[in-house]
């Protein structure tokens, strides 16, 4: 089994904020998204492929305001989304880089080797959004409790396509994204136990990204219009 970085999670208090963010920050505006029903968000997307990063696109997501989820009442929302703490961060400081989701070839074996380690990911969700020229299908995995674990520093796994679609021919947001001038150049992730993450990291194949012991955070480099911008999480 062999897992890649699909993509970036920035959230924001509202995708406004996060498109302006996105424009102060990086120097680009971001490209369509789309709604989520089952969680009550929307997003804006962007590719940020390169050499390292093949796959890899940029997901700014905020709540939608007026959306009730459809996900069953008690369950939350991924991306640690539903977490007063984290709300609170983002109104006060701005869209913040909090997780990223890796891409597997197989969820469900890739969960069960999680698992084997005494790592909870989460049930795998079957989910889709409507795009001006498709649906897009993925099955993702989501606690119950919406916890990103590790700080955002385990990645929520995904397997572009639904359960009887052959993973290879599976649609993926990068098909219809043009080269949008930042790329990904590095991911380093820090935690205070980095042996228990880099055991599941080794269980799915994990690569690209480097580990390190220290105080919880994600740090994503990008070239930009801008120059090199060094995106950090500081423990959020």
């Amino acid at each position: 089994m062999t897992a890649q970085v699909d993509h970036l999670v920035v959230m924001a208090a509202s995708l406004d904020q996060g498109v302006q963010w996105c424009e102060a920050t990086l120097g680009i505006t971001p490209g369509p998204g789309g709604e989520h029903p089952l969680m009550g968000t929307h997003n804006r997307l962007f590719s940020i492929a390169g050499p390292a990063f093949p796959r890899a696109y940029f997901e700014i997501i905020a709540i939608q305001p007026g959306v009730t989820p459809a996900r069953p009442p008690g369950k939350h929302r991924w991306f640690d989304m539903d977490d007063p703490v984290l709300q609170s961060r983002l109104s006060g400081e701005g869209p913040q880089l909090i997780h990223f989701v890796a891409s597997v070839p197989g969820v469900v074996s890739a969960v069960k080797a999680l698992a084997a380690q005494g790592l909870d990911r989460g049930a795998v969700v079957q989910a889709s959004r409507q795009t001006a020229s498709a649906l897009l299908s993925w099955r993702i995995t989501v606690r119950d409790d919406g916890q990103r674990l590790f700080y955002g520093g385990l990645p929520t796994l995904i397997q572009w396509g639904r359960a009887s679609e052959d993973p290879a021919r599976a649609a993926h947001p990068l098909d219809t994204m043009q080269a949008s001038g930042v790329t990904l150049e590095a991911l380093r992730v820090s935690h205070p136990r980095p042996e228990k993450l880099q055991a599941g990291y080794d269980a799915i194949g994990l690569v690209g990204v480097t580990l390190a012991q220290g105080a919880p955070s994600l740090v994503a480099t990008l070239q930009t219009p801008r120059g090199r911008v060094q995106l950090e999480s500081k423990g959020i």
